[in-house]
């Protein structure tokens, strides 16, 4: 099945939001290919032997945000941000809870680059940037969500310009201190054993 234009997924996700039944049956067969990508990417930095699987991310996203209620659906970039958060929110979820079951064991450092260094470890990085991001976000909302779209959406530097409504340098600019200032608040995290 080819994907459709991202002004035919934006077409049906406003009809979606519209609440035409239809438009949600025929869009998700395309979005789906797009969330598997997604799915798979933040799978591929979790440790082998992960209890989730992808496809069990993409479902349990799309559960909540089937849940959610009516989300007023402005174009396909701002609905795949949305759906990253909710894997964001999934994958973190699911980090504190293996890690409550593991205290004791060592915290890994990440990395902000566009990969995650993986280990077998837990995922007390995962844990430990989702805090850093919700403390950025109370000084900085839109570098917290410029990080969320960048590196958990897989967004390009345009793409999140578009769902923040401002221009690609901008995001880039954003995108440059926001990973200055995580960094320093991870690993000074590391440094006092938190």
């Amino acid at each position: 099945m080819e994907l459709p234009a991202s002004c035919d997924i934006t077409r049906l996700l406003q009809a979606w939001s519209q609440g035409d039944p239809r438009a949600l049956e025929e869009l998700t067969p395309f979005v789906y290919k797009e969330l598997q990508r997604v799915a798979h990417r933040y799978m591929s930095r979790e440790p082998r032997g992960h209890t989730l699987q992808t496809s069990a991310l993409i479902n349990e996203a799309y559960v909540r945000l089937i849940d959610s209620g009516h989300m007023n659906w402005e174009n396909r970039t701002q609905f795949f941000g949305i759906c990253a958060r909710l894997m964001r929110q999934i994958l973190t979820d699911f980090a504190r809870s293996r890690l409550s079951q593991k205290r004791g064991r060592d915290v890994r450092r990440i990395s902000l680059d566009e990969t995650l260094e993986v280990s077998v470890e837990p995922r007390a990085d995962l844990v430990a940037l989702n805090d850093a991001l919700n403390r950025l976000a109370a000084i900085d909302p839109r570098k917290s969500k410029v990080v969320e779209l960048r590196f958990f959406g897989g967004l390009n530097a345009e793409e999140a310009a578009e769902v923040l409504k401002v221009s690609p340098h901008t995001v880039l600019r954003d995108w440059k201190l926001a990973k200055v200032w995580l960094h320093r608040e991870l690993t000074g995290e590391m440094r006092n054993g938190a």
